[in-house]
């Protein structure tokens, strides 16, 4: 099973649902600047859960969100997917994994979804928007409107097909060919709990998801971070960055946003435990759990 334990924020609860407990890139090779010397000095918080002592890596997982508000089931983003061609990684490719059953057991069946958000479109964020029935790629979740930034749309939408990684053609245009998509305005307002914040600079169009109720406010951050040591070292890019300096000018101004309001922040690629608060360590900031 690798579904967690419910995250409450008043009448809102979120569900992480990993697909794949670890990434197939390591996270010290995916943040060129986080040297072992680099990430030594903070070892002291990062220690026991966000550093892997096994792989002498930065630990790091792909994951789902089941947001539940008293009316609506939101999926946030939606992994690899099975049965893709993956040709970059042994790991995606052709894979036969147990994502829907674990789905299930959060409670949830493909049915039951009624929005899907997907922050942007990258390859392990997209994979479950379909699923292969026969020699079709259909919608897995044929009840929900997937909700697709506009201009991470018209950004993508316009590269030529990787025949290696067709990640437009199997994940993302049945969608649209289906009737199901909705292209939106990075600020999008899902309902009065949960809506889209801008955080660009991964890509075009890339948003986080914020959710407010009853006073508890909380943050899905999409990969604007990839893992907790950014918030000491909010200058590390990653290599999948599409505009490097945009995203350091994003974390710098949301780390300092989300800090100071004491947002809840759920890393959507932090391993267990994904939840926490930025604070102040010095002139920097880290993550406390």
């Amino acid at each position: 099973m690798s579904v967690m334990p419910p995250i409450t924020l008043g009448d809102v609860s979120v569900r992480p649902v990993v697909e794949i407990p670890r990434s197939s890139f390591a996270t010290t090779s995916m943040l060129p600047d986080s040297t072992a010397d680099a990430v030594a000095r903070h070892h002291r918080w990062l220690r026991p859960h966000f550093w892997d002592e096994g792989t002498n890596d930065l630990g790091s997982r792909i994951q789902s969100f089941v947001v539940k508000t008293p009316r609506t089931t939101v999926l946030i983003d939606t992994c690899i997917g099975n049965d893709k061609n993956r040709e970059g990684s042994a790991l995606w490719h052709m894979r036969r994994g147990t994502f829907l059953d674990d789905l299930a057991v959060a409670g949830v069946t493909p049915d039951d979804v009624d929005v899907v958000v997907c922050t942007h479109l990258h390859v392990d964020h997209v994979g479950w928007n379909t699923m292969k029935v026969g020699d079709r790629w259909l919608p897995t979740f044929p009840n929900a409107r997937y909700l697709i930034g506009r201009t991470e749309w018209d950004y993508w939408g316009k590269e030529p097909v990787n025949p290696e990684e067709p990640i437009m053609d199997d994940s993302v245009r049945p969608i649209l060919d289906a009737g199901l998509a909705d292209l939106v305005e990075a600020d999008h307002k899902l309902t009065s709990e949960v809506w889209l914040e801008p955080t660009h600079g991964h890509t075009p169009g890339h948003v986080s998801v914020r959710i407010s109720s009853a006073g508890a406010d909380a943050v899905i951050t999409g990969d604007m971070i990839h893992h907790p040591c950014q918030f000491a070292r909010p200058e590390w890019h990653s290599n999948f960055d599409w505009n490097a300096e945009q995203g350091r000018a994003t974390r710098r101004e949301a780390f300092a946003r989300w800090s100071k309001a004491n947002y809840l922040v759920i890393g959507t690629h932090f391993p267990s435990p994904t939840a926490g608060k930025i604070v102040r360590d010095g002139d920097a900031y880290r993550f406390a759990v």
